[in-house]
C-alpha cells in the first residue's frame, strides 16, 4: 500500500473511507477489494426486525382499542402508549429530556406489560429485546386489561 491509496476501515459494521492527502490531489486508482461488512445481509436482517416490531406494535395498539396506524407515527405513538398505560399525555415531553427519558421509558414499558396482564420480567424483556417481546405481546394470547396506572 502506498501513500496515495484509499484506506477502508470497518468499525461496528460501518464502513468509512479514509483518504490520505496524496490521494485527494493525485489521480490514483486503488484495486483494494476489501471484504464487505455484510451490508446486504445486515440491512436485510435490520429490515425484517424493524417490520416485525412495527407489525407487533400495530397489533398491540389494536388490542388496546387504539388505531393500529398510530404505531408508525413518531411521537404520536408515544402519546398513544401513554394513553394505553394510563399516564398523562404530557409525559411525551419527558421523553425528550436526557436521562429522564430513560426512567419514563422504563415506566411506560413496564406499564404496557402490566396493562396486558404480563409480569415485570416480561416488561424488562420488552425493554431490552423489544423486537422479540413486542410481537409476542401483539400476536400472543394476552388481552388488554385496561390502564395500569
Amino acid at each position: 500500500m502506498n501513500i496515495h491509496s484509499c484506506t477502508k476501515i470497518t468499525l461496528l459494521g460501518i464502513s468509512a473511507s479514509l483518504f490520505t492527502p496524496g490521494s485527494l490531489l493525485a489521480q490514483t486508482s486503488s484495486n483494494y477489494q476489501g471484504a464487505s461488512s455484510g451490508g446486504g445481509f445486515g440491512s436485510l436482517v435490520s429490515l425484517v426486525i424493524c417490520i416485525l416490531t412495527i407489525v407487533g406494535l400495530w397489533k398491540v395498539f389494536v388490542k388496546a382499542g387504539q388505531p393500529g396506524w398510530a404505531s408508525i407515527i413518531p411521537i404520536y405513538n408515544a402519546y398513544i402508549i401513554c394513553k394505553i398505560v394510563g399516564k398523562p399525555g404530557w409525559w411525551v415531553i419527558l421523553l425528550f429530556i436526557p436521562l429522564v427519558n430513560i426512567i419514563i421509558a422504563i415506566i411506560l414499558v413496564l406499564g404496557l406489560a402490566k396493562s396486558f396482564g404480563q409480569s415485570a420480567l416480561f416488561g424488562i424483556g420488552m425493554l431490552l429485546l423489544g423486537f422479540v417481546f413486542i410481537p409476542i405481546l401483539g400476536f400472543g394470547a394476552a388481552t388488554y386489561k385496561g390502564p395500569s396506572a
